[in-house]
Formats: C-alpha cells, sequence, structure tokens
C-alpha cells in the first residue's frame, strides 16, 4: 500500500511529499554527512527513484565531487542526499518529515567514520524542552507554548 509522507524545511518554505510503500532509514556517519548536518550523523530515508515530489524547489549545493545536497537558504535546513550523476535513490533528512516517528533505522553507513560514544544513549538523564525553565521560559516570553 502507497503511503504518502510530507515534509519541509523549518521555515516552511521548501516542501515535499513522498508516495512510497517502501522507505529504508539509516544512519550515514561518513565525515561529509557529519558536516553537512553538522551532527554525529546524517539520519536519512532512502526513498525509490520517482516517488519524490518538491511541491516548492529547494536549493541545491555540491557537498563533493560526486553528491549534491537541497536545503532552504532561508532557514538553513538540510533536506537530503543524491548522488550528482542523478542515479540511485534519494535519501531525504529523516528531521524534515512532517511526522518521522514512524520511520526505524536499518543500517548504519559511512561507518568509517562512527563515533561510538553516540549510539547507545539510552541511560543519559532526558531533558524535555517544556519542563527545563530556561527554554520554557523564552518561549512563554515570546507569547508562545512550547512546541512538541
Amino acid at each position: 500500500m502507497t503511503t504518502i509522507h510530507t515534509g519541509g524545511c523549518q521555515c516552511g518554505r521548501v516542501r515535499y511529499r513522498v508516495a512510497t510503500d517502501k522507505a529504508q532509514a539509516y544512519l550515514c556517519h561518513c565525515r561529509m554527512c557529519q558536516k553537512a548536518t553538522g551532527g554525529f550523523a546524517a539520519a536519512f530515508v532512502q526513498v525509490p527513484a520517482g516517488a519524490l515530489t518538491w511541491e516548492s524547489e529547494p536549493d541545491w549545493y555540491e557537498s563533493s565531487p560526486i553528491a549534491r545536497r537541497p536545503f532552504c537558504s532561508r532557514c538553513g535546513t538540510p533536506l537530503g542526499f543524491h548522488f550528482a550523476d542523478g542515479k540511485g535513490h534519494p535519501d531525504i533528512t529523516v528531521g524534515s518529515f512532517d511526522d518521522p516517528s514512524g520511520f526505524k533505522p536499518e543500517a548504519h553507513a559511512g561507518s568509517e567514520s562512527i563515533h561510538e560514544a553516540w549510539l547507545d544513549t539510552r541511560d543519559l538523564p532526558r531533558h524535555y524542552s517544556a519542563t527545563t525553565e530556561s527554554v520554557a521560559r523564552r518561549w512563554k516570553a515570546a507569547g508562545r507554548d512550547v512546541p512538541q
């Protein structure tokens, strides 16, 4: 059964739709993805070629001789990864989906650059935005509730 997943950048300028019955989520630990996202890894959902439709076109940059990455130049949201030759399956950042909760990582890529200490964090204390005084106070001062 085909499912429609929607998403976009933080400011809403760039939007996309993915129509697929199969999407593979994974973490890429290569140094290019670490630098492109500013994280210890990039969390991607790989979708079949032709399943992705940009409702509003993203900006693009060549992050290496083999890759180009969509992003929003207004808010800076990284939106994915595509091979520069246009072949293969597009990857979309998990966090840019409107509802990323249904995706579960199935593999690690770029494993030569894994930061092992960041893989198993289940024993770390958990702090919630709504109960973190420094965050909640600022949202209240802005006249808004803390986002979920």
